[in-house]
C-alpha cells in the first residue's frame, strides 16, 4: 500500500479526521510491512495500540475522540461525551455489555445493553443517540445538573420532549424517573434555563401566583426576540437574568432597552429577577414572590401568595398575608 492511496487519504481525511485503525489498514489492502512503513517514516504516530493519527502533533478533539473510538471498536461515544459541548479530559465510550476491554488512560469503556440500537454509527465520530445519552447523564446527576444538561441538548434540535418521553418509556430501569418526567416537563412548559425553573417552582408554583406565558415570542422595530415570563392581563413581564449576563456591559443596555420597548408598545412593567432573588437563601423566594404579588396586584390580580413553609411569619403582608 502506497501513502497516497485514494481510499486511505480519503478515509483519513474526509471521514476521520486523519485517524485510522490498524484493522483498517489492513482492510485497505496494506501489511502489516507497510504500517512499519508509515511510522517509521512518520506518516503516522501510534496514539493508542493498533490506533494512528497522521501527524506529531497534539491531537484536537475530535481525534481524541476518534481514537477512543477505534482503540476499543467497535464503540461509540456516550454519556457526557455524546452530548452537545462535552466536557474536555477523560472521554467516555460505549462497548457491547459482553466484552471486556483493558483500561486506557484517558478512557473509560462502559458496557452497554443494546449498543447496536442505541449507537447512530453514521455520526462523526459513532455516538449513542442523544436522547438515550441524555437519560443516562441525567439520572445520575443533581436535580439543577440534570435540568442544565436537558435545556442545552433541546436547544440543539437533536432531541425533544416527548422523544426522551418515548426513549424513557422504552427502557426498563432509569434511575429517578419520575424526576426526569418532570424536568421534561419543564421544559415543554416553557422554563429554559435553572433560574427560569426556579422561578417557575419556588416563586410562581409555590406561592400561588397566577401562571405566565413563557418564551413568548415578541417582534418590534429593533428586532425579534422571546420574553421570559409574561403576565399579559396584569400587565407584568419578568425577565430572568443569569449570572453569565450580568458581566456583559452591552447585555445590560440591550435588556433595559427591551424593557422600555415593553412600556410603549405593550404598555407593561418589566421586573428583572436575578439568582439571588431566587437561590440567595431559604427565604429568597418568598420575598421575591411577595413583590412579585404586589406588582401582579397593581396591574389588577385580585389574588393573594400564598405562604409556603419557608415563609418568614413574621411578615404582615404579601407571601405572608
Amino acid at each position: 500500500m502506497r501513502w497516497d492511496d485514494q481510499d486511505l487519504q480519503d478515509l483519513l481525511r474526509w471521514r476521520q479526521h486523519g485517524t485510522v485503525r490498524r484493522s483498517q489498514l489492513l482492510a485497505l489492502g496494506g501489511t502489516t510491512d507497510d504500517v512499519a512503513r508509515f511510522l517509521r517514516r512518520r506518516e503516522l504516530s501510534p496514539v493508542h495500540p493498533g490506533v494512528y493519527v497522521d501527524h506529531t502533533g497534539p491531537l484536537t478533539t475530535k481525534q481524541r475522540e476518534w481514537c477512543a473510538v477505534h482503540v476499543h471498536w467497535p464503540a461509540s461515544l456516550t454519556g457526557l461525551s455524546a452530548l452537545p459541548d462535552p466536557p474536555r479530559g477523560v472521554v467516555h465510550v460505549a462497548i457491547d455489555e459482553r466484552r471486556t476491554v483493558r483500561r486506557i488512560a484517558g478512557i473509560v469503556a462502559h458496557r452497554t445493553a443494546g449498543l447496536d440500537a442505541r449507537t447512530d454509527w453514521l455520526k462523526d465520530p459513532p455516538r449513542i443517540a442523544l436522547a438515550h445519552a441524555l437519560i443516562d447523564v441525567m439520572s445520575t446527576s443533581r436535580e439543577d445538573r440534570a435540568f442544565e444538561l436537558l435545556t442545552r441538548a433541546v436547544n440543539t434540535r437533536e432531541t425533544w420532549p416527548q422523544q426522551l418521553r418515548d426513549t424513557l418509556a422504552s427502557r426498563a430501569r432509569v434511575r429517578q424517573r419520575a424526576v426526569l418526567l418532570g424536568l421534561i416537563d419543564d421544559v415543554e412548559s416553557g422554563a429554559c434555563s435553572v433560574l427560569e425553573r426556579g422561578y417557575l417552582h419556588a416563586v410562581e408554583r409555590r406561592h400561588g401566583l397566577p401562571t405566565g406565558e413563557r418564551q413568548r415570542r415578541f417582534e418590534n422595530q429593533r428586532g425579534r426576540g422571546y420574553r421570559d415570563v409574561v403576565y399579559r392581563a396584569f400587565g407584568l413581564i419578568v425577565e430572568l437574568d443569569g449570572r453569565a449576563f450580568h458581566n456583559s456591559v452591552p447585555a445590560w443596555n440591550a435588556a433595559y432597552d427591551r424593557d422600555l420597548d415593553a412600556a410603549v408598545d405593550d404598555v407593561t412593567r418589566t421586573a428583572r429577577i436575578s439568582y439571588s432573588q431566587v437561590f440567595g437563601s431559604a427565604t429568597a423566594p418568598c420575598q421575591t414572590a411577595a413583590r412579585i404579588g404586589v406588582l401582579l396586584q397593581r396591574g389588577g390580580w385580585s389574588g393573594t401568595p400564598l405562604r409556603c413553609p419557608d415563609c418568614p411569619a413574621t411578615r404582615s403582608g404579601g407571601a405572608g398575608a
